[in-house]
């Protein structure tokens, strides 16, 4: 990632930018070699091959591959497209992480939850959306409903670009009513999401309780001795 951030930079002396594409062709033959390995070893290779990280593993190495064979001046924005793909390397962190399992339940635990709290705001930007179109009108630049509620959508989530302000009493008090709600708003799925993880680590019997000497958490519900420190819970 570090030498795909660098690489979009200007001014880069012809030295670093060779030792960029030696790092780039490095980790390129590393993520070929991994791919490679991984088709081998797993007893099913077609069905690793589309899973989401074969996916994933494929972008990882693909683009570096392709550029050779993209060759021309009429194609550099084409190669830079392939070559940004490359971003998709960092998604390989997921499958080291033991967690990432249970945020994967937890999010689906969540989705019917969530989707009816987004159909709720959504009914709330129309609502106010189209009050603020009647209450402050084209001259003050809310246009159409459409674009009454791009600036309910932008003050409900605390963004606040400012390109659109309502200038009347009443749209400034609607205005003010609808920033205190999204305070509220923006916590409501992480708490949705945090109950599902709680509930998911109870379910596998995994305790909440962190150890007093070292603060590592994740522990079995039985567990006497910290798994880190050895220090009694």
């Amino acid at each position: 990632m570090i030498v795909v951030s660098v690489e979009t930079l200007n001014g880069l002396s012809p030295r670093i930018q060779g030792l960029l594409q030696t790092l780039e062709w490095v980790f390129t033959a590393l993520f070929t070699l991994e791919y490679i390995l991984r088709l081998a070893a797993v007893q099913r290779p077609v069905a690793y091959a589309r899973s989401f990280f074969g996916i994933v593993d494929l972008l990882a190495l693909l683009p570096t591959w392709l550029s050779i064979l993209v060759p021309g001046t009429q194609a550099l924005l084409v190669v830079r497209v392939l070559r940004l793909l490359r971003i998709f390397r960092i998604l390989k962190l997921a499958q080291f992480l033991t967690e990432a399992q249970s945020l994967t339940q937890a999010l689906r635990a969540s989705v019917r939850k969530i989707l009816v709290f987004l159909l709720s705001v959504a009914a709330i930007i129309v609502i106010v959306g189209s009050l603020m179109y009647v209450v402050e009108g084209p001259a003050n630049g809310f246009t159409s409903i459409p674009i009454a509620m791009y600036w309910a959508v932008v003050t409900l989530t605390t963004v606040g670009y400012g390109d659109i302000a309502p200038r009347t009493p009443f749209g400034q008090l609607l205005a003010s009513m609808v920033m205190i709600l999204g305070y509220g708003i923006i916590a409501v799925p992480t708490g949705i999401v945090t109950s599902e993880l709680a509930r998911g680590a109870s379910a596998h019997g995994v305790s909440t309780q962190a150890c007093p000497r070292c603060g590592t958490s994740g522990h079995d519900v039985d567990a006497i001795y910290c798994r880190r420190c050895g220090a009694k819970m």
